[in-house]
């Protein structure tokens, strides 16, 4: 581990989950998604830490978090989310999620946005049609080839052992194929500042994000160039200095041709 960053658990509604903490600092909390842990944010942890107490957890079933009996869904993983802010932090924080991380983040700004002061979404869906390929996602097999890596990692550090991969794989795969269902409406309602992320060869559709990005009251919008849905890995450094300076940003942009934002 990396020296300075803590391993810590704290229980959350039942669910013994792990977190790393690192930095001083206003808290920001940074968010998986899929099979993800906190070894995704690697790169970007240490910039981070020099501004922010930086919180990076592992929801239910994925990295050293076990998994529970019930379903997983984006309503669960974002009561989880509201449970660890409150007894953990407990003052409003920064949220940075990638992928099912930024869907359980709209959630939770659209149903607690007192718990919030800004939200970060990279690679997210606010509904299940704005997903390309959905078959990788919905159909696969947890035995095909395009799982080797997320199964290995899960073999590697799982408290509920290589054999539950299957369990913890249909659940998601569950939620993939029926979740998120948002609609403009809901994401229109979101009172605080949120930054809108994609690389240009995501699996966000992106006509999708573009529709996220005009709901939102007060949205941002960056899509980065050379990029797919594996953008923390390709760009970190890119992606740290736009993320950072969205996070330290105090009320609305003031730019100089403002065009949509004065019809905001």
């Amino acid at each position: 581990m990396t020296e300075g960053i803590e391993a810590r658990y704290v229980d959350v509604d039942g669910v013994h989950t792990y977190y790393e903490a690192s930095g001083d600092g206003e808290p920001v909390v940074l968010l998986h998604g899929g099979f993800g842990g906190t070894h995704l944010f690697g790169a970007l942890v240490p910039a981070f830490a020099e501004h922010y107490r930086v919180f990076v957890v592992e929801q239910r079933g994925r990295g050293r978090t076990a998994d529970v009996d019930g379903p997983i869904s984006y309503q669960v993983l974002a009561d989880d989310m509201v449970g660890f802010i409150e007894q953990v932090i407990e003052e409003p924080t920064r949220l940075v999620g990638f992928s099912d991380g930024g869907v359980v983040g709209l959630l939770v700004a659209i149903q607690r946005p007192g718990l919030l002061k800004r939200l970060v979404t990279v690679g997210a869906n606010f509904h299940r049609e704005g997903l390309i390929g959905a078959e990788l996602w919905t159909s696969a097999s947890p035995d095909d080839e395009d799982w080797t890596g997320p199964r290995q990692r899960y073999a590697e550090v799982s408290p509920d052992g290589p054999d539950h991969f299957p369990v913890v794989f249909g659940k998601l795969q569950r939620m993939w194929r029926e979740e998120p269902t948002l609609g403009e409406e809901d994401v229109a309602a979101i009172p605080i500042p949120v930054l809108v992320v994609a690389g240009d060869d995501d699996v966000i559709r992106h006509q999708h994000t573009v529709a996220l990005y005009e709901a939102l009251p007060h949205g941002q919008l960056a899509i980065i160039p050379g990029a797919s849905h594996a953008v923390f890995m390709e760009k970190p450094i890119l992606l740290s200095g736009i993320l950072l300076d969205f996070l330290a940003e105090e009320g609305s942009p003031q730019t100089i041709l403002p065009v949509r934002r004065n019809n905001r």
